[in-house]
């Protein structure tokens, strides 16, 4: 066991924990940060999606002592305040959450490509989002989320990069 102390959603926190113990553990079990989701446990889906340094990661195999003095943002952590970041609020409008278990790590992963490519291309947003797994079949409304951010065609039928 050893004391890891990090930032979360802008918050320094210290957890006392096992070596081996993922970070989506210690943020849904110690933390009580439940958009953070579980949902194959070996980085094949992106439910677990959160932002470490500004960089996506699947949180279920990042281990917790890997993000010893780093900032880590939830989706809890994404804007302050009540204020909703454009990527929810165009998941909103365009309707493309539909049972919301996913939706959490879609979002955090097009916040990151968005902050590293602020007009990424039809095959860069789906290169982004291909390890995720969406089982409601909402990924055309996913890349309509785009289009409305950058006023643009994302139909999820476009092939042109």
């Amino acid at each position: 066991m050893s004391n890891i102390e990090f930032s979360v959603n802008g918050r320094v926190v210290t957890v006392q924990a096992v070596d081996n113990v993922s970070l989506l553990n210690i943020l849904r079990s110690r933390l009580e940060l439940r958009a953070t989701r579980y949902g194959c446990g070996t980085g094949h889906c992106g439910a677990c999606t959160v932002l470490v340094d500004g960089r996506a990661e699947n949180s279920c195999e990042f281990p917790a002592s890997a993000v010893r003095g780093r900032k880590v943002t939830t989706l809890e952590g994404l804007t302050p305040e009540a204020n909703l970041h454009p990527v929810q609020q165009a998941v909103i409008e365009e309707q493309a959450a539909q049972c919301g278990y996913c939706t959490a790590g879609l979002i955090m992963r097009l916040v990151s490509l968005f902050d590293t490519t602020p007009r990424p291309r039809i095959s860069e947003v789906r290169s982004a989002l291909d390890r995720h797994l969406c089982r409601c079949g909402s990924h055309s409304r996913v890349l309509k989320v785009v289009g409305r951010l950058f006023s643009e065609e994302y139909d999820g039928t476009t092939t042109s990069s």
